[in-house]
């Protein structure tokens, strides 16, 4: 089995990622080329890890063998590994370009995972060499709980490529479902309208955002619309629901909401800035 995993990108998803792969036992490299997002995720990591310790799950001489595992860079020359990441921004010519740059510098035996929410993941694979190891790995925030992980097929991806992948996330101790390469997948497509629906009736001046949430929750939910959109990030939400409404051939039905759309403007994005449809502190 692969014993380097490099991710790129090291906002919320990609440290998360970064840190699971680290606890599984995995030498892993955090790629980012901003700098201050390497410090950031070296402190969070570090925080989460010793929250870990005073809660007794693991002891502070794992602590230290765990951040022995990581190498934090900005030089796209140190991403050289067995299996590559990326969960960087959700634009599709930002990932193709990146997974060229990678495939000129590692193996042609180098597995390319995305962890788009809901871009094609074919249509990013088209453009890469040897399009036969490049696969979605889409993770669930916060990574490091969330035990789903959709394994986003193509009719470029060999059954070698599908099987470490299905195999790495079992590692991880994750649960990989494999899907097939559709608008959203089945999570994200599956959810549209729990959103978008809390948001019509905002919309709509029929409720607000802690009576619907409130409501959600008293039925099962573990976090009602808001405050999951809240938690994933507007500007992540908001870009899916883009997605799939264009990939859908644009119903109604998944019409994006022009209310998230100023939330992203504005920069209030959830807990991530502070702000979004709560105040955080």
């Amino acid at each position: 089995m692969s014993q380097i995993i490099c991710i790129c990108g090291a906002g919320t998803m990609g440290s998360g990622i970064a840190q699971v792969s680290a606890q599984s036992g995995f030498s892993t490299v955090l790629y980012d080329v901003n700098k201050e997002f390497l410090v950031k995720a070296k402190s969070k990591i570090e925080k989460d890890l010793q929250s870990l310790v005073d809660k007794n799950k693991i002891t502070g001489t794992k602590k230290e063998s765990i951040l022995k595992r990581f190498h934090f860079t900005d030089d796209i020359n140190d991403c050289k590994a067995d299996i590559i990441i990326e969960a960087i921004i959700e634009k599709i010519e930002a990932k193709e370009n990146l997974f060229n740059q990678l495939a000129a510098i590692n193996s042609s035996q180098t597995i390319f995972a995305t962890n788009t929410s809901s871009l094609s993941v074919t249509e990013i694979a088209k453009t890469v060499l040897h399009p036969e190891r490049v696969i979605g790995m889409h993770f669930f925030n916060p990574a490091p709980i969330m035990k789903l992980v959709e394994v986003v097929n193509t009719n470029y991806a060999n059954e070698n490529t599908k099987r470490i992948i299905i195999e790495l996330a079992k590692q991880f101790g994750k649960t990989p479902v494999l899907c097939k390469d559709a608008p959203g997948f089945i999570v994200n497509h599956v959810a549209r309208p729990y959103y978008l629906e809390a948001l019509r009736l905002i919309e709509q001046g029929s409720s607000d955002f802690e009576t619907i949430d409130t409501l959600m929750e008293a039925t099962g939910f573990k976090m009602g619309p808001f405050r999951l959109m809240d938690l994933i990030g507007n500007d992540v939400n908001y870009a899916v629901s883009c997605s799939v409404y264009e990939a859908m051939n644009k119903p109604a039905r998944l019409k994006p909401s022009f209310i998230q759309e100023e939330c992203v403007k504005n920069n209030e994005l959830g807990k991530k800035s502070g702000r979004g449809y709560y105040i955080y502190d």
